[in-house]
């Protein structure tokens, strides 16, 4: 950018100019000084204390163009004039507002709470007119945030601290003296009186000794930092104690639980297989899962749930009546849970109510004793009756005298008694089973005599037969120089339905296709679905 300074300069000057830049930046040589006496930073870039040709600027180095020159006059910096009453009117006017009956706004725009009978009929309790200030303020006369801020309405915060201290100092020294009473023992009050000034520096010591056994208690660590403005310095209290381990520092194996340096969370537990009474953090996912959290998890779905069913419920708007309803839903599932639990207990029983089965027929076992001899008769005792099954035995049906299922021939199931194998039949005994066993062989000689009854066909000479249809007669034969010829054109048909080039435009069809052209084309067609025919 063009300077004011646009004098020419030789290679001499110019090099002469950078040592003496370089030389005030390191402090050998004095710095420059502006038109109002100040010293210029060195190391202030040139684009910045270079002014600008249209500022007119003198030939003299200065930072004048840096700082503001323009001061717009209609900048003010008063403000509003909080709760200042301009008018109190006795009675209604015309055109002020129908509610509060003020002048100065209209019955849409009024803050005042709606009345039942508006100050136009009643005639009572006008409120006054407010003053309308109007202030033009410039940017950064909108954007100040301290502007009509008053200093007084802090005082009673400073008021309250103070009286907070004096309590903190009286408590102090009223537990100074008590201590001091116990220590002297019976001694009377008048002599400690008398040394009242000694006392006090006592207790400004003791006092002294309270803040420092604060400060080096862990639980309460501060820090001492220095702040910006002239060397003054202030406490901050730390965010977490310095003896504590990190996070990712419990577990340095790469493969263990993953932590985020950007929002500092490891939710996994970084030493799964340790000691949990030993363990003080056991990952992110235990405050999660755990206590008050998931509770108010449950009861977030919970809203959701029924805000998305069409009731008008908000976590974050109502947060009361939301856990009003959640501890209500609660209350209604588990009476309708008791409801069907009920119901199912008087449809159906309850087993586990019932009295228990005896052990004997529990188990089949007892603790009376039996003796038995050598032989296995029993000598004292009673004999033991084993339980039977549930299922029925020993239940014969249809005049049965075996069960079903007692015989077994040709991979079929049957009866025993008159070897039937269709089940819940009607037994027929002895005489079914000769019945059966005559009809078998009955069968037998039919078969035997057919076969021998029956004749071989004549020999016929071997004729080409059409195998193309079901519709074709049996004794339609082909000729074999047709057949061949009709192979012939059904090859060359493909070969122009492959070559596009000798495809014809002007088709005509023969519809009286002969046999021997049928079998060509039944020969020549390809058969997907035939597993050999990668073979041919």
């Amino acid at each position: 950018m063009a300077t004011a300074s646009v004098a020419f300069k030789s290679r001499e000057d110019h090099r002469k100019q950078i040592e003496l830049e370089e030389a005030r930046k390191a402090g050998l040589a004095p710095a420059e000084v502006d038109e109002d006496g100040k010293e210029i930073n060195p190391h202030i870039p040139q684009y910045m204390s270079s002014a600008p040709w249209y500022l007119n600027n003198s030939e003299k180095p200065s930072l004048k163009h840096q700082r503001k020159w323009k001061n717009d006059p209609n900048y003010t910096k008063s403000w509003y004039d909080r709760g200042a009453i301009m008018y109190q009117a006795d009675r209604y006017r015309k055109g002020a507002c129908e509610n509060c009956g003020a002048m100065t706004h209209d019955a849409k725009s009024c803050m005042e709470r709606p009345r039942r009978v508006g100050a136009r009929w009643t005639n009572k309790h006008i409120a006054p007119d407010e003053k309308i200030e109007s202030f033009e303020l410039d940017y950064d006369g909108k954007r100040d945030r301290w502007n009509g801020y008053d200093t007084s309405s802090y005082a009673h915060v400073v008021a309250r601290y103070e009286a907070k201290e004096a309590a903190r100092r009286t408590y102090l020294k009223e537990q100074q003296l008590k201590k001091l009473e116990e220590k002297n023992g019976n001694q009377n009050v008048e002599d400690g009186a008398s040394d009242e000034d000694n006392d006090e520096d006592d207790l400004r010591v003791d006092e002294a000794k309270v803040d420092e056994s604060k400060q080096m208690d862990f639980a309460k660590v501060e820090k001492r930092v220095r702040t910006t403005g002239g060397g003054s310095t202030g406490t901050v209290r730390n965010l977490r104690i310095r003896e504590d381990t990190a996070k990712y520092l419990l577990n340095l194996d790469v493969n263990s639980a993953h932590y985020d340096p950007k929002t500092r969370s490891m939710r996994e537990d970084p030493l799964p297989d340790a000691d949990p009474n030993e363990k003080f953090y056991e990952g992110d996912n235990q405050y999660r899962n755990s206590g008050q959290a998931l509770e108010f998890k449950q009861l977030n779905i919970h809203a959701w749930e029924a805000f998305d069913k069409g009731q008008d419920i908000h976590m974050q708007a109502a947060p009361s009546q939301a856990e009003l309803l959640y501890k209500n839903y609660k209350v209604i599932k588990e009476k309708l849970k008791t409801r069907t639990k009920d119901t199912i207990m008087e449809k159906y029983g309850n087993a586990a109510n019932e009295e228990e089965l005896p052990r004997e027929l529990l188990l089949g076992q007892s603790e009376r004793q039996v003796e038995y001899d050598r032989a296995g008769r029993i000598i004292k005792g009673q004999e033991v009756v084993l339980p039977k099954s549930k299922y029925e035995e020993d239940v014969f049906i249809n005049n049965h005298t075996c069960v079903w299922g007692s015989w077994w021939k040709d991979h079929q199931w049957g009866y025993k008694c008159c070897k039937q194998t269709i089940r819940n039949s009607y037994c027929t005994g002895a005489a079914g089973i000769k019945a059966a066993e005559a009809a078998t062989d009955l069968m037998k000689a039919n078969i035997a005599r057919k076969e021998t009854t029956e004749e071989l066909p004549a020999p016929s000479e071997e004729k080409r037969l059409a195998t193309w249809g079901t519709e074709v007669p049996d004794d339609l034969v082909l000729d074999e120089k047709l057949l061949a010829e009709a192979l012939r054109k059904e090859n060359e048909r493909k070969k122009e339905e492959k070559d596009e080039r000798k495809r014809k435009y002007n088709v005509t069809w023969n519809d009286e296709v002969t046999p021997e052209e049928m079998e060509a084309y039944r020969m020549a067609r390809v058969r997907h679905d035939d597993p050999m025919k990668d073979f041919l």
